[in-house]
């Protein structure tokens, strides 16, 4: 069976990593995103970070070839499908793993931070993913273990408030995607995930409004901090809010109106609402910041 550039895409989901961009985020609050050292640092690591996940996206499609099969979109993945041999996800998996260990190698705690994710994913793959609400906190550290591998390749220390919100909105997004395997197995009557028993409409709905809420707040407490105003020499970042606010407010429509909340990476991808209200808020917060 030859494997086809196409395929290897399918297999690695390289559309995945706009989520590793988490990385540059300390450089970007620290304000030092200018720094040609520590940004160079911090795209090795990103590197190396993307093509780790991508053999753990292997590994996931490998264990979950029976529930994929079952899914409306995920039945033609690669592997589900049958265009790539268990043989050849396993070859394509053990490369990029060697690489992104290889690349990491270099910052000693960031590939000490990488070990813990991979443990978890595995861990995550194998039993954690079957626990309601510790399968999506898991995801949500996920993207603050990021977070921490920017934070160790370029000495920046991180502050309370930036792994919070990530926190926080990672696991808001991961509640909007399980909310999108309840709506299938409602229509369809398949459960395409073993965690949807622990699951109903009415607790994620709940869930996601809580922690919608929770952001918004959150972020509100950030940009009115007396220490980050004094960090930043301003006091205009409370300007920023309305971005998250509206932000929010269009991805609970996306999930709430449109059902389309299967693939968050996706949503942000095509999206030219979101898209456009993210670039408000990065040259907003630019122009406050730089």
């Amino acid at each position: 069976m030859k494997l086809t550039f196409e395929d290897l895409l399918a297999l690695t989901r390289p559309h995945q990593y706009i989520k590793n961009l988490f990385i540059f985020l300390p450089l970007f609050f620290a304000v030092k995103i200018t720094d040609i050292e520590l940004l160079s640092k911090s795209i090795i690591a990103f590197i190396a970070f993307s093509l780790t996940a991508s053999s753990l996206y292997i590994f996931n499609d490998y264990k979950d070839i029976k529930e994929d099969r079952q899914h409306p979109r995920k039945r033609n993945r690669p592997l589900a499908s049958g265009a790539v041999s268990r043989q050849q996800a396993f070859l394509v998996m053990g490369a990029l793993l060697l690489l992104g260990f290889g690349l990491m190698a270099t910052f000693p705690w960031a590939m000490a931070i990488l070990a813990i994710y991979v443990s978890i994913n595995i861990a995550y793959s194998f039993s954690l993913k079957h626990i309601a609400i510790l399968d999506v906190t898991v995801i949500a550290v996920g993207f603050v273990l990021r977070l921490f591998i920017g934070s160790a390749v370029t000495g920046i220390q991180l502050s309370t408030w930036i792994q919070l919100m990530t926190f926080l909105l990672a696991l808001f997004m991961a509640l909007a995607k399980r909310r999108d395997d309840m709506l299938i197995f409602m229509e369809t009557g398949k459960k395409t995930r073993k965690v949807i028993n622990g699951y109903n409409l009415q607790f994620l709905d709940t869930a996601m409004a809580i922690i919608a809420s929770v952001i918004i707040v959150t972020y509100t407490m950030y940009t009115t901090s007396g220490t980050v105003i004094a960090r930043i020499h301003s006091e205009n970042l409370y300007l920023t809010t309305i971005f998250v606010i509206i932000g929010i407010l269009r991805y609970l429509q996306v999930v709430f109106v449109f059902k389309d909340s299967g693939s968050p990476t996706k949503v942000v991808l095509k999206d030219r609402f979101i898209q456009l209200t993210l670039l408000g808020w990065i040259i907003t917060f630019v122009w406050i910041l730089y």
